[in-house]
């Protein structure tokens, strides 16, 4: 077990901006031609979608957007606001984007804390829809003026349905647009893996000692050893229940290769180390990363079920200029962009139907858990090594 690797730890990633020089503006024939030359460089697995952004750039900017402040200060996963993608908004909306990559609902839950509570220091934040909740309890978001968000009428009905997903709504306003969705289900070599696991049970089986990716998470992790147990409620554990998962994780730690943090390096760590088993966080995005770099790998949903998310944009209720933020929330939903999003990153999103979901399939949508504090400090010690004995 790698137990010292540098990134076995919480993360605390570095604000990245975007572009480094002053915002692109494309003006006239040469800066389309320009544009389109660059992109055209772009990696061939995104060629043609690439295409399609400068001509998003070429959209008129908002009257409300110009003569604002026009920086916009995002939180997001990785995938979400590729360079081109946010260079092509910058150029629409004659403005900067600041994006902040997170790569955990913790990291995520610290930068939005980072300034004085509750007056977060950004302007849209992507986070799961339980996270959602939390942050909305909390005053944290500010509600959405549909009328400014006209793309959402290209969603998929399931998704325009908001006040029937948890944590979206509340007192009859909406808080939170959904982007794009996953099931965290288990992901398997089918060289060393016969027979498609069928349990999340699976993960503890001596058969993969020194084999097995796990995500670095105290919720999801409590979550689906749950699951794996046969407790009812992953979100909601008594005391007992909670101790007794905690042990059912320690047990785990024989298995570990190591924990991950993002999908880049979990494909990394799975295809060099050859590991058997991992619990999938990024469901169908992990599952496209890893065949696209050659790997010969199955994904299953577990017999008890698995566990899924759905990410959602958000504003915050400190966002500066909220026309450029709900401008961004609304460019998230063009059909191109979200395109890119399934091509890319192997994640459906909530425009088109996603050709790798089943609608037969068990899925648990993550809910806020109980005691999120005493999961965090239990899995802290659980991924420092320590005792069994020393858990209370």
């Amino acid at each position: 077990m790698r137990w010292g690797l540098p990134f076995l730890g919480r993360r605390t990633p570095a604000p990245v901006r975007t572009p480094a020089n002053p915002p692109c503006r494309i003006s006239g024939a040469y800066g389309v031609q320009g544009e389109l030359l660059r992109l055209a460089l772009f990696a061939c697995a995104s060629l043609l979608p690439a295409l399609w952004l400068p001509l998003l750039a070429l959209g008129p900017a908002t009257p409300a957007v110009a003569g604002e402040n026009t920086v916009l200060r995002v939180l997001a996963w990785p995938g979400y606001a590729d360079s081109d993608v946010v260079k092509a908004f910058e150029a629409r909306f004659h403005a900067t984007v600041e994006v902040t990559m997170v790569d955990s609902d913790e990291a995520l839950w610290d930068k939005m804390h980072a300034g004085a509570a509750p007056h977060p220091q950004y302007d849209v934040l992507a986070a799961n829809s339980a996270e959602i909740q939390r942050y909305r309890h909390e005053h944290m978001l500010a509600p959405l003026d549909l009328t400014q968000l006209p793309n959402t009428r290209r969603q998929l009905p399931r998704f325009q349905a908001r006040a029937s997903i948890d944590g979206l709504t509340g007192d009859g306003k909406v808080y939170a647009i959904p982007f794009t969705y996953s099931s965290m289900g288990l992901i398997y070599d089918r060289k060393q893996v016969a027979v498609a696991p069928s349990s999340m049970a699976d993960l503890w089986n001596p058969r993969y000692r020194g084999k097995v990716l796990d995500f670095n998470s105290a919720q999801h992790n409590f979550s689906f050893a749950a699951l794996a147990l046969g407790y009812r409620d992953p979100f909601q554990l008594s005391p007992k229940q909670t101790r007794a998962i905690a042990i059912k994780l320690i047990d785990l730690r024989r298995n570990l290769l190591t924990y991950y943090n993002l999908p880049e390096e979990a494909t990394a760590f799975f295809i060099h180390h050859k590991a058997a088993l991992m619990f999938g966080n990024y469901g169908t995005q992990q599952l496209a990363q890893l065949r696209r770099a050659g790997a010969d790998v199955g994904y299953v949903i577990p017999d008890e079920g698995a566990l899924a998310w759905l990410d959602c944009w958000a504003m915050t209720s400190t966002a500066v200029n909220r026309a450029l933020a709900l401008a961004w929330i609304n460019y998230m939903l063009e059909p191109d962009v979200s395109a890119l999003l399934t091509q890319r990153q192997g994640l459906a999103n909530t425009l088109t139907a996603s050709p790798e979901s089943n609608v037969n399939a068990h899925l648990i949508w993550i809910r806020p858990v109980d005691d999120i504090q005493r999961r965090e400090a239990l899995w802290s010690k659980i991924v420092s090594g320590d005792r069994p004995e020393t858990f209370k």
